[in-house]
């Protein structure tokens, strides 16, 4: 049986590898937008997923057919998945990679802050702080006042919102209904929508030029990467895991400098670095905040 220290390293080094598996897979999605168009690379990713998620979830015995995968605060989840997903491809194609790792990486930001205001979360002054801190670093790598601001910069501040949205109907969905049938109902949801996608745009689904090693390593790498992240969050601490969640940012600076040529300015540095450690901070304070509800719960 494994420590909780050995528990804590193993789920450390999944979420580092699930992060890694993001980053590249990102970088294969901006790559195919060379030769697939956004409604074409969101119909593989979504149809590819749904036979990746299908077939494991078959391996490993778990339900699909999950009655409680269809209500309302579910369909909302699956929603902001599929507007979020839409929304970062589109980022993919217009904005650089790093800036677009760089601001939706924010979601736990912003997560906290939605707590605060739906869910009557009470947040001290310290978490206030963070939270504005890591809107700062958000503003300072958008730079919405500059001279040369790209307006397709805000494909990733959708994506922002759609998943921080995604993330906050998580805390309210039932922890026992199996991860295989959310992530294939996601899926199921975002079909259509990808299929219509492409239908009206006048695309074909199959275009000439695919390159096939390019689509099945973006949807490999995502399904796989996504499954990496549930398990890791399963195995040990939250508060000792989620700060390299945070990696992925690292990843895609390195990723868009190596594979894009993309030169790294002093505000998407200073501005990534703030949420980063705004992020982390935010972590350890709700790390202490629940500590100190058990504790409450445990002298009562």
């Amino acid at each position: 049986m494994l420590t909780n220290q050995k528990k804590n390293s193993k789920g450390i080094l999944l979420m580092l590898i699930s992060m890694a598996f993001f980053a590249v897979g990102d970088t294969f999605v901006k790559i195919a937008g060379s030769f697939l168009s956004p409604a074409q690379i969101m119909f593989f990713l979504i149809s590819g997923g749904l036979i990746v998620f299908t077939v494991i979830a078959l391996i490993k015995g778990e339900k699909l057919l999950e009655r409680r995968a269809f209500s309302p605060i579910l369909l909302l989840r699956y929603c902001a998945e599929m507007l979020g997903l839409a929304a970062m491809i589109m980022g993919l194609m217009k904005v650089p990679l790093s800036v677009v790792g760089t601001v939706t990486q924010a979601s736990p930001i912003l997560v906290a802050a939605g707590a605060v205001i739906f869910f009557k979360e009470a947040v001290s002054w310290r978490r206030w702080t963070s939270i504005i801190v890591g809107f700062v670093g958000v503003v300072i790598v958008i730079q919405p006042g500059g001279q040369s601001l790209d307006y397709a910069i805000f494909w990733a501040v959708a994506a922002l919102l759609a998943f921080s949205i995604r993330d906050l109907v998580t805390r309210v969905t039932p922890p026992d209904i199996p991860s295989a049938s959310i992530a294939t109902f996601t899926m199921i949801a975002a079909f259509p929508f990808a299929t219509a996608w492409v239908f009206f745009s006048g695309e074909r689904f199959f275009p000439a030029g695919i390159d096939w090693a390019i689509v099945a390593g973006m949807i490999i790498l995502g399904s796989f990467g996504y499954l990496l992240l549930i398990t890791s969050l399963r195995i040990g601490d939250l508060s000792a895991i989620m700060p390299f969640r945070y990696s992925r940012i690292v990843f895609l600076l390195i990723l868009g400098v190596l594979v894009f040529g993309e030169r790294l300015s002093s505000s998407m540095l200073i501005g990534s670095t703030l949420i980063i450690l705004s992020g982390i901070y935010i972590i350890w304070r709700e790390k202490i905040a629940t500590k100190r509800l058990i504790d409450g719960k445990q002298t009562s």
